[in-house]
């Protein structure tokens, strides 16, 4: 049988206080029951001490004495429900009141007429403490105090003893009405006990259930389910990062979701496009003189599909750590002008105003140049693509202490505010319609945001809806360290200046990006 948490976690919690109870308890009893004890053993030795001072005081020769001192024992021995009675050397009882022992065993109890000589010999040389059973005085157990008894005040020869003793049943029924009361307030504090705790149970594993059946949901496919967050403990903390997760998932099944219905679209329509044609071709249905024609259209396809394959190719190296950079020093403003002419047919067909490349100045950067190259076309193209009839596009290179920025800005219809956070996204798209974007897959962004990450630096957007759109980067300049003063200087006119020979690298092919 599976046991729950909140199962044992109750159960142990309950143990942990039913077992603090016991120990409490016993220690309670164990110290409770020494503290009576020694308590009633000092009221009894107060008490036979002040009967001996009383009976010292007066003189017991006296015909009327004893039957006024067997009074005042009487109500003495009522007072603190203990037996007293004083004894010669001898032992013979010469007179007593047995208030505990009548009340114990009823008016039947007989008295006693002598206490054994060893007793009353201990008691007259000091003090006597001991049980009455034992030492033969009771038949049942007692609690029994004697002390010497003298013949007068300043007299220390003594005469006698007297003797204080009190049941032990009543310390017993007294310690276990005591037990009784602790078991009592303890029976009800592990009810209480019992009800807190199990109520906290509850609600700490709630979550926890809450969160196996979203994620038994989540395995069926179904990402709708979030854990509610009820506190900022540690399960909220769970809830909430669990939620997230979530989200997550969320995304992520939507967005695999767009990109096999992306897939399957881009490797569909050149697909049925170059079987149409080459049936036609075969079948004659196309006439010889149009076939050029159509063969440059499938020719075009098939490059559109090897595109998408290489895109999807990159992804790879870059969800395995594949991909690595090759750093050099290059002119980025050189890659910048090369890639616009790239584009010079398509900017003239939409007669596109392209700024800021007359004001260009050269800015070296330490990177891969053709992963960096491969940011700038995509970028590039997408402002084309993007870029209104009659529009602009402006770059800038900037330089500064630590960075090379490039922002690349083009007029059009921008981008929603809520979908700026998502355009470096895989797989996303915003252009839903395919009216722009029917070549993209939404993989050219989150190429480029990876390959700037590679480099260590970071991509942004900014968009106004209906305005422009502008993407930054920027390249971070190596570390240098720093350099020592030399010991002497070499005059300017003397030195002689070597300029080395810049190496050129050429760029990797053009890949299909992704639309904003």
């Amino acid at each position: 049988m599976q046991k729950s948490l909140f199962g044992k976690y109750l159960r142990n919690t309950m143990i942990i206080v039913f077992s603090s109870f016991v120990v409490l308890g016993s220690v309670m009893m164990v110290f409770f029951s020494g503290y009576t004890k020694n308590d009633k053993r000092k009221l009894l030795t107060q008490s036979a001490n002040s009967m001996a001072s009383i009976t010292s005081a007066v003189d017991i020769t006296n015909a009327g004495t004893p039957q006024l001192l067997g009074l005042f024992v009487q109500s003495f021995s009522l007072n603190i429900d203990a037996d007293i009675f004083v004894t010669d050397l001898e032992g013979t009882v010469l007179f007593g009141a047995y208030a505990n022992s009548t009340s114990r065993v009823g008016t039947q109890f007989t008295p006693f007429e002598s206490v054994p000589p060893d007793i009353v010999a201990r008691a007259a040389a000091g003090s006597f403490s001991g049980t009455g059973r034992k030492n033969g005085i009771y038949k049942d157990p007692y609690y029994v105090i004697g002390v010497p008894l003298y013949a007068s005040t300043g007299d220390k020869t003594p005469v006698g003893a007297v003797f204080a003793a009190t049941n032990a049943t009543t310390l017993t029924e007294y310690q276990f009405a005591a037990f009784q009361m602790f078991l009592i307030a303890a029976a009800a504090a592990f009810v209480l006990a019992f009800c807190v705790v199990g109520l906290f149970s509850y609600r700490l594993v709630k979550p926890l259930r809450q969160m196996s059946a979203a994620a038994k949901s989540f395995g069926n496919g179904d990402f709708s389910m979030r854990v509610p967050v009820t506190s900022s403990d540690e399960i909220g903390q769970l809830a909430l990062a669990f939620n997230n997760m979530a989200d997550s998932l969320s995304n992520s099944e939507s967005m695999n979701r767009s990109f096999v219905a992306n897939v399957s679209h881009e490797l569909k329509t050149p697909m049925t496009t170059i079987a149409g044609f080459i049936d036609g071709i075969l079948d004659g249905t196309i006439p010889p003189e149009r076939q050029t024609h159509y063969l440059r259209i499938v020719s075009d396809e098939v490059k559109r599909l090897s595109r998408l394959v290489k895109t999807m190719l990159n992804l790879s190296r870059i969800d395995n750590g594949e991909l690595k950079l090759r750093p050099a020093d290059f002119d980025i403003s050189e890659t910048v002008l090369s890639t616009v002419l790239t584009f010079e047919k398509s900017i003239e067909e939409k007669h596109i105003d392209i700024r800021g490349l007359d004001t260009l100045t050269p800015q070296q950067v330490r990177g891969d140049e053709d992963l960096l190259h491969q940011v700038i076309y995509n970028l590039v193209e997408n402002a084309v693509k993007f870029t209104n009839k009659g529009g602009y596009i402006a770059f800038t290179v900037s330089d500064s202490i630590d960075r090379v920025a490039v922002a690349i800005e083009n007029s059009g219809s921008g981008i929603q505010a809520d979908e700026l956070p998502m355009v470096f996204e895989k797989f996303y798209k915003t252009d839903k319609s395919r009216s722009q974007d029917k070549n993209g897959m939404g993989l050219g962004l989150y190429l480029v945001k990876t390959i700037i990450k590679l480099h260590g630096g970071d991509i942004t957007v900014s968009s106004t809806v209906d305005q422009y759109t502008q993407f930054s980067f920027y390249i971070p300049k190596p570390q240098e360290a720093p350099k020592l003063k030399p010991a002497y200087s070499v005059p300017v006119e003397d030195a002689v200046i070597t300029e080395r020979p810049k190496k050129e690298h050429r760029g990797h092919t053009k890949d299909d990006s992704s639309n904003q």
